[in-house]
């Protein structure tokens, strides 16, 4: 069985900052972000600007998948992501 990561999570797409191969996005002033992971963030903006949670749920769904996390499982972690910082409103 898979053990979860470790936190803190990326509020964007819900990634382990762990495993971020670039150890986090960055804001504005070039520091790293404590918020994004490299994929979502980079020089305090979002990769992605227009993005919307859907895409971004599919998009992660995917991307779990590609790395064999069983359907199920991909499709719960991807639920979570409407409640990440980047989408609350």
């Amino acid at each position: 069985m898979m053990s979860r990561p470790e936190g803190p999570f990326c509020q964007s797409c819900g990634m382990p900052l762990s495993r971020d191969e670039m150890g986090g996005g960055t804001e504005a002033d070039g520091s790293k972000s404590t918020d994004y992971c490299s994929h979502c963030c980079q020089q305090g903006k979002f990769t992605a600007p227009g993005m919307t949670v859907d895409q971004m749920m599919e998009r992660v769904k995917g991307m779990m998948l590609d790395m064999h996390v069983p359907e199920a499982l991909a499709a719960e972690l991807a639920k979570g992501i409407p409640g990440l910082k980047r989408w609350r409103q």
